[in-house]
């Protein structure tokens, strides 16, 4: 039995993280209240997809106390897990309360938290209450909705309790929306030489009276329902765009896995909106007086500020394009590699948008996992298929959040004559990859692209990831091996004949791969050779993964592992673990092996999880450039020598390059 620790309060630790950002002095203000509400949807996610099996195994394990099949999980991860979300939910008050709001003071800003209306406040909000709020808002009385009311999946409520002015012993609930569609924040006008912002919330709830006219309000507590989001892709037995649209409206309406409540709400309330709700006693958890608090990325700047951002950052040029106008003919000659959002992600988009107006580029195949909502690289495609070329796109309908985006998507480039190859059933294309198949008189030139991180402009802006572009003979003819698999819509196993020798492609080779590799540097060390192991991931969960990174620490290996969110791994005197949370998202995975000197060096879109290694398409490929390997290997060794500055000194890094 291998130590391991539990994945889910691991990834807690990871979101614990990002909070302490927010009380971090050298990160400006308004960044630290977007920290602030990264941690808040991080959280909403976790208990969205996360609880609902930590819920399972915990009924599951109370019947069968083996029968997890994970030594990480016991019949106590559930205390555990509602435990340590608590106490991080207490240390985000106290950040926001004695941290946050201090600082907005004193930059002459006033957020009204948990605090009564001025006179001022009250007439302001009133009439924006009667001439706005008041079309939005849908009060249902609970005695006569009973169970067939059905709270929106983490939308915003009051519960309010009332009583008739003329029968004040009787007792009536009612249940307000916070109207998601207006804005969360208000401003009303100046006063004491402050700007004011408050909270929809309290618009409503300072003015019940012209709400519920009649009523006398005894207490007005807010909650929402969060609701399981996982959904069973596994088997699609018609067509799967129909079905996944359908799973999508099925989400919102899953089971609760909790119901989040101010602290200050009455048992008697509780018990019963839980009677109404079917919520169990696991799934009740007492929260603040305010939930949502993601719309603090939201919270107005009244008044510009100095500081209060991080600075802006421009990404630089790849040196090599500077005297190139063609960049399909520029990776013909080299491999090239950006790493975003240090360097431009322009020359990405250039690569598909070239490859659509090329008039010798006759194929073009790519794999599209997170669409970006306007992508840029979509329409090039489609410009692509309206210009002849024949263009193959993988997209990946089953890619959490993304499948209604994904699919609007793929049925504009399917409208225009993109071949659409939808998902393969019981699997997810997770792959980074793209090819361009060009006709250069009586042969064809090949241009690949594969990356760490998705396709998208949008979170290139702020996901740190590698993306190599190559001609290499080898990698772009098994790319193009791959494209043919994935068009197969056969599952791993059937196509003996494909060999991948350059790339490493899960449900082929990967594992094997990795073994084999971390098995040399096991050798070398046995036999007195230097040996060393480097390896960066978001999520490290994979048990056989883990226990051959054991065995090589055994064997007396140094290995460093930079694991942004999930590690299940336990360090030891020979596994040094850092984390990075810092203004950019690290999201590229790297693995370096010593290789006697002779470093081999990968990069791609696996994470070492079960369901990367064992239920995904995954590609990593080897980087054969040594330029572009240097550069790697002293970005990552950026990152662990100082973790703290790693972004701040990687920018001065790449700044030399130019």
């Amino acid at each position: 039995m291998i130590p391991l620790f539990n994945r889910d309060l691991s990834w807690l630790s990871f979101n614990f993280r990002v909070l302490t950002m927010a009380q971090d002095p050298q990160v400006p203000l308004y960044e630290r209240i977007k920290f602030l509400s990264i941690y808040s949807s991080n959280l909403d996610e976790f208990f969205r997809v996360r609880m609902p099996a930590i819920l399972a195994v915990n009924k599951l394990l109370e019947k069968e106390p083996f029968a997890g099949g994970d030594e990480s999980v016991t019949t106590d991860t559930l205390r555990q897990v509602l435990t340590e979300v608590n106490r991080q939910q207490e240390t985000y008050g106290r950040i926001l309360v004695t941290g946050i709001l201090p600082l907005l003071k004193e930059n002459g800003i006033h957020l009204c938290y948990k605090e009564e209306f001025t006179p001022a406040q009250l007439a302001v909000t009133r009439e924006y209450l009667l001439t706005t709020v008041l079309a939005y808002l849908q009060p249902v009385w609970l005695h006569a909705a009973e169970k067939n009311y059905f709270p929106e999946n983490n939308a915003l409520y009051l519960a309010v309790s009332v009583s008739p002015l003329e029968k004040p012993d009787m007792m009536a609930y009612v249940v307000l929306n916070i109207p998601s569609v207006l804005p969360r924040f208000y401003q009303p006008p100046k006063e004491n030489e402050l700007y004011q912002i408050v909270l929809l919330d309290d618009i409503i709830r300072y003015h019940l009276e012209y709400i519920l006219p009649g009523y006398m309000i005894n207490g007005a507590y807010s909650f929402k329902l969060t609701r399981n989001a996982e959904m069973d892709m596994d088997e699609f037995k018609g067509d799967i765009l129909e079905e996944v649209e359908t799973l999508i409206r099925k989400r919102e309406l899953g089971v609760p896995t909790r119901f989040l409540y101010d602290a200050e709400m009455p048992l008697p309330l509780q018990q019963y909106l839980a009677n109404i709700f079917d919520i169990k006693p696991e799934e009740m958890v007492a929260g603040g007086r305010y939930h949502n608090l993601k719309d603090l990325n939201d919270l107005p700047l009244p008044v510009p500020v100095p500081n209060v951002f991080y600075p802006k950052y421009a990404p630089v040029q790849i040196p090599e394009t500077a005297a190139t106008d063609h960049i399909l003919d520029l990776i013909q000659q080299k491999d090239l590699v950006v790493h975003v959002p240090y360097q431009r992600y322009d020359y990405v988009l250039r690569f598909f948008n070239e490859a659509a107006i090329d008039p010798d580029v006759q194929e073009i195949y790519v794999t599209l996992y997170r669409i970006a909502s306007s992508s840029q690289i979509a329409q090039a495609l489609i410009s692509a298929a309206r210009n002849g070329k024949q263009v193959t796109v993988f997209v990946e309908l089953k890619a959490r959040f993304d499948e209604a985006n994904n699919i609007r998507w793929s049925k504009r480039m399917k409208e225009a004559g993109v071949k659409i190859v939808y998902s393969i059933p019981g699997m997810k294309v997770h792959a980074k990859t793209a090819l361009v198949k060009r006709k250069r008189g009586y042969h064809y030139d090949y241009s690949g692209l594969i990356a760490t991180g998705n396709f998208n402009e949008t979170t290139a802006r702020f996901y740190g990831d590698h993306v190599l572009f190559t001609a290499h003979a080898g990698i772009t003819r098994e790319m193009e091996l791959l494209f043919i698999y994935l068009q197969s819509r056969e599952q791993p196993g059937e196509y003996g004949f494909i060999q991948f020798n350059h790339l490493l492609v899960a449900q082929f080779n990967m594992i094997n791969r990795f073994t084999q590799l971390i098995d040399r540097e096991i050798a070398n060390a046995k036999a007195g050779k230097p040996a060393k192991i480097t390896i960066k991931l978001n999520n490290l969960q994979e048990k056989g993964m883990i226990a051959k990174l054991y065995e090589a620490s055994d064997a007396g290996i140094q290995i460093d592992l930079i694991v942004r969110s999930i590690c299940c791994l336990v360090p030891s005197p020979n596994i040094h673990v850092v984390r990075i949370v810092d203004r950019y998202l690290e999201h590229a995975r790297v693995f370096i092996f010593h290789n006697e000197g002779q470093e081999e060096v990968y990069i791609g879109s696996a994470d070492w999880m079960n369901r990367n290694l064992h239920r995904r398409i995954e590609v990593c490929v080897p980087v054969y450039d040594p330029a572009i390997q240097q550069q790697l290997k002293d970005i990552v060794a950026l990152q662990l020598a100082d973790p703290a500055h790693a972004q701040t000194n990687i920018t001065g890094y790449i700044a030399k390059m130019q």
